[in-house]
């Protein structure tokens, strides 16, 4: 009689399991590095958009015998604008707000819950609201 050899074909269930095994490990491991993502994005766009306006800021100032670009938040950013040194108000990507654009002055602080940009006049320096400039994160509270 004549031993019959079976051809096994396929995978085992053990060996499936190992791989679905591995497959989860390597997910847990990369996807939270993904995350973050969109946030360093818009930490890297706001921190660019800052130096910027911050720039036209200063050569508005020189300019314009050290005059203050925005003076009320109902100024706005019409200085600015119509003196052809940003084409249009700023838009600011962390900002929770409707108006992205909007516009406080204060003297002190480092954003505002209401407005999406602070120029601060005691350092003549554009904030954005709901960013923490120092650690590139976005905040939720507006201020930092």
């Amino acid at each position: 009689m004549q031993a019959r050899k079976l051809l096994r074909k396929g995978f085992t269930l053990v060996e499936i399991l190992i791989v679905v095994v591995i497959l989860g490990i390597l997910a847990a491991i990369v996807i939270p590095q993904f995350t973050n993502a969109t946030q360093d994005a818009q930490g890297g766009n706001l921190r660019a958009q800052l130096a910027s306006l911050n720039r036209q800021v200063e050569l508005y100032r020189a300019r314009n015998n050290n005059a203050a670009p925005i003076t009320t938040a109902a100024a706005n950013w019409n200085l600015l604008v119509n003196g052809n040194y940003i084409k249009a108000a700023p838009s600011n990507p962390a900002s929770s707000l409707a108006d992205k654009t909007s516009l406080s002055v204060a003297a002190t602080g480092n954003g505002s819950a209401s407005t999406s940009w602070l120029y601060r006049s005691d350092t003549n320096t554009l904030m954005a609201s709901f960013f923490n400039e120092a650690t590139g994160a976005v905040t939720t509270t507006g201020t930092d």
